[in-house]
């Protein structure tokens, strides 16, 4: 964990703010890869100050500030943790304060814990109370130094610009012990409430304790967990997922027993159950008291785990993380980390934004495989669609094998995507060129509808018409604008006559149309064009294909024409050689071509490739 270490005594003697500003800058761009925003700085230039002169004026000058703490395995960044000893057991106490320079706010109609805020208009915000109480909980779920302890920790949200009247309601959403809120009209009731948690002692060695701390799940939350993923979702294993479930369960055991390490790879086809096991062995290890954590390398992915399996509780959100969170983690900290969609894997967690310092030159298959006695990979190397990616069973397994772990690898034959039909998924390999015997006729599946359509528009009405979920994709041929100053989308996908938008890039709904990561899941994503990035990892009945002009014909075999592609990751040819490219964007097409449950419509742009699929595509009759 990171934070910047500041005395009591240290802040009150600088006489210049916007020095103790720019320290704080300095650090929060060497630990995170971006420059503060000036909201930030203008916070730390006010509150930090306001918040120093309480301390002292309360006789906590020895307290250690840790301003700026990263919450563990997140990017989250708490304003300040005091860490100090407890007045009346001498054991380590700490206050997590959320400074806020609101003049005036008041709680909204649309949530129980939201608050509207003077100078924020149009939005919500979170009440500052349930932001710190939250940010205590997940504290003592993952802080190895706070296990059992929840006693040490209490929150505190500090108004210290507004007057009791400029913040009327507030007060009555504040339900929870752990998190109380102060103004600058209740200093006293402030000061009295710090010095029955800190003594005016040296935190130094607190602080230590807790920057230092061991980074797993809690017993608390693994009960909290068995009880949320267990009863809320009931999953029925079958055959082979049921052989790669029981394996990870013995692994796990058996690890545990013998102090080594176990490394298990389940590889399997789109949809075949591979999050099934996931989230199935996720609860089981939780009833059972393992420590365990989910994660992924997609943004979409593991935001709609958090929204569906983890849906109603923060605390099992935080179970589900991103293949970088495990830079600094634990050696052995989880009994298991299960890695979903592992083919997403890449080279490194660094980025163009890591500070030099942090850029260790370490692996991510290291830091993934150190972080648990039994780290599971579940991947489909069909579905590696980016430059960088190196998620497949040969990368995974030499590694391993090189660091001396055990390896298990279970191959799932099932296919419940694609309708169960193992024929469709075949005969996409086979047209793609990633099955030998190149394309061949699709005789028919009375589970699953295939159907070639002669232009977009057809195909949109195709869709529309049937039954359940559908989604239209394409191959990324088209640039990608940014929204419109009125929160409008440019329509990019266009072919003739039509033209639609490519789904939303960000984290936030525009218009109607829903954040990138529910476009897959929410109604509204009906009316965009989605691409590989929003469509991987995910299902629905009926899906709609694009095969852009990057895709042709010629002597009866699928080629990829590379300059009417538009992928900003596949531009320069000196990291993506032409061999690369050619893998790649098969695979792309593979993935955009098996996310329906029930049947894929298909339109192609390029004539030569549209007049090959009638050979191969019976017309309805």
């Amino acid at each position: 964990m990171t934070a910047l270490r500041l005395s009591v005594e240290n802040l009150l003697a600088s006489p210049n703010e916007a020095v103790l500003a720019e320290v704080i800058s300095e650090h929060v761009r060497r630990t995170t890869g971006r420059g503060p925003s000036p909201a930030e700085v203008r916070a730390w230039e006010r509150s930090l100050p306001a918040l120093a002169r309480d301390l002292a004026d309360a006789g906590l000058t020895k307290v250690e500030m840790l301003v700026e703490y990263k919450l563990p395995l997140t990017s989250r960044r708490v304003d300040v943790v005091l860490a100090g000893v407890h007045p009346h057991t001498g054991d380590d106490s700490y206050v997590v304060v959320e400074l806020k320079q609101w003049n005036r706010a008041e709680p909204s109609e649309q949530g129980e814990h939201l608050v509207i805020v003077e100078g924020m208009p149009g939005r919500e915000i979170l009440h500052p109370a349930e932001q710190v109480r939250r940010y205590c909980e997940y504290m003592c779920d993952f802080l190895g130094v706070l296990r059992d302890r929840p006693q040490a920790v209490h929150g505190v949200a500090y108004l210290h610009n507004a007057m009791e009247l400029d913040i009327d309601g507030l007060r009555d959403q504040v339900r929870d012990e752990r998190a109380r809120l102060f103004t600058k009209q209740r200093r006293g009731e402030f000061h009295r409430y710090l010095r029955e948690r800190l003594a005016d002692k040296p935190g130094a060695e607190a602080a230590d304790r807790l920057l230092e701390s061991a980074v797993a799940p809690s017993k608390q939350l693994m009960a909290h967990a068995a009880r949320e993923i267990r009863e809320r979702e009931q999953f029925t294993l079958l055959d082979e997922q049921q052989v790669a479930y029981e394996l990870v369960m013995r692994a796990v055991e058996k690890a545990r027993r013998s102090d080594f390490k176990h490394v298990v790879i389940v590889t399997g086809g789109p949809g075949s159950g591979k999050s099934v096991i996931a989230l199935s062995l996720l609860g089981e290890l939780y009833r059972q008291g393992r420590t365990a954590l989910h994660a992924t390398g997609s943004q979409s992915f593991t935001q709609t785990m958090r929204r569906y399996p983890g849906r109603g509780s923060t605390r099992v959100k935080n179970l589900f993380m991103y293949f970088n969170s495990f830079t600094a983690a634990e050696r052995n900290g989880l009994d298991v980390l299960i890695c979903d969609e592992a083919h997403r894997i890449r080279e490194t967690s660094t980025n163009r934004f890591t500070p030099a310092a942090k850029r260790t030159g370490r692996s991510q298959l290291d830091e993934l495989m150190a972080a648990a006695r039994v780290p599971v990979f579940l991947l489909d190397e069909h579905q590696v669609v980016r430059p960088g990616e190196i998620g497949t069973v040969h990368a995974i397994e030499t590694y391993a094998r090189s660091q001396g772990y055990e390896v298990s690898r279970v191959s799932l034959d099932e296919q419940f995507r694609c309708g169960g039909s193992r024929v469709y998924e075949q005969w996409v390999l086979r047209l793609l060129g990633l099955a030998d015997g190149g394309p061949i006729p699709w005789n028919g599946d009375d589970d699953f509808e295939v159907r070639l359509v002669h232009s977009p528009q057809e195909l949109e009405a195709a869709l529309r018409a049937k039954p359940g979920t559908a989604r239209m994709t394409a191959g990324y041929c088209w640039v990608w604008s940014e929204p419109r100053p009125d929160d409008s989308l440019v329509d990019d996908v266009v072919i003739g006559d039509w033209s639609r938008p490519w789904n939303v890039k960000k984290d936030r709904a525009v218009g109607d149309a829903p954040p990138s990561m529910l476009w897959a899941t929410e109604p509204s994503g009906f009316g965009q064009v989605g691409c590989v990035y929003t469509a991987q990892g995910f299902e629905y009945d009926w899906s709609g294909v694009i095969l852009g002009p990057d895709l042709s014909v010629r002597d009866g075999r699928l080629v990829t024409v590379r300059e009417n592609n538009r992928d900003p990751a596949f531009k320069s040819k000196k990291t993506v050689p032409d061999a690369e490219f050619e893998r790649l964007v098969r695979n792309v097409y593979k993935v955009l071509l098996t996310r329906g449950m029930r049947g894929t419509v298909i339109y192609a742009v390029d004539p030569s490739l549209r007049d090959f699929l009638q050979r191969l595509i019976p017309a309805e009759t």
